[in-house]
This record gives C-alpha cells, structure tokens and sequence, in this order.
C-alpha cells in the first residue's frame, strides 16, 4: 500500500514537470525578438523601432511634455503616448531617446538634468514612465 502511494507520486511529479518543461517551451517559441537591459535605465533590442508618431503637444505652464516613444513588448511594437510632467526648479527635462548601440537600439530614459551642469551627466534618476522597461 505505501508502495503504491510512493509510485503515485512520482507519477504526479513526473506529469508535473513533463507539463512545466512544455509549458515554458511553448512561451519561448512566441517570442520572435529579443532585449537585454545593459545599463539602469538603458533597454537593447534587436529590430529598428519604428519611427516617432506624430504628437499633438499642447502647452502648459509649469510643465514640460514628455514626448511617446515606442517600446517593445514581446514580438511587437507598442506606442507609449507622451505625457505633462510637473517642471522642476532649476532643472531642464533631458528627453529620452533610440540610439543604435552595436547589433541593436538601445533606448536611454530621459531625465532631469540641474541647469549649468555639464552635458551627459543626469542630475536625477529618469522618473514615472520612463524608468528602465524590461522588454523581454
């Protein structure tokens, strides 16, 4: 009787992993494309992203427009819409962008960047929406 039980649990082991085993390798046969972060706040991928859309920017004081860009998630394309930030004292908003790294396009967040200080050193870590995007 202990025996039977013992080899029916091995069984349900067994299934249990055979389905996780195809199970992961079914979702890692979706994925077409590939990314890899490099540096906080920097996102590599593989294909050219496709070109900025065209934003409507309406002005409003005490804020900067944070523009859209395109971002990857899984094997395709998706618009992030852009967006008002709050402005902040004695900073500029250092807008993000698609860089060509290598092989692939690195998108490097944008920032705030304190007024005077030299250019490529960012003041602030990139906020809200912008942070690092893991598209894997």
């Amino acid at each position: 009787m202990q025996n039977e039980s013992y080899m029916r649990t091995r069984s349900i082991l067994a299934r249990l992993i055979l389905a996780g085993a195809v199970a992961t390798s079914v979702g890692a046969c979706r994925l077409h494309g590939s990314a890899w972060v490099s540096t906080p706040g920097v996102i590599i991928v593989d294909e050219t992203p496709p070109p900025p859309r065209h934003e409507v920017i309406v002005v409003r004081s005490g804020y900067v427009w944070v523009g859209g860009h395109w971002e990857r998630s899984g094997s395709q394309w998706v618009w992030r819409d852009g967006y008002h930030e709050r402005t902040r004292a004695d900073h500029d908003w250092k807008p993000g962008r698609w860089e060509r790294r290598g092989k692939g396009h690195a998108w490097v967040a944008g920032s705030w960047q304190a007024r005077g200080q030299a250019r490529g050193h960012d003041h602030d870590k990139p906020k809200g929406r912008d942070r690092v995007q893991d598209h894997r």
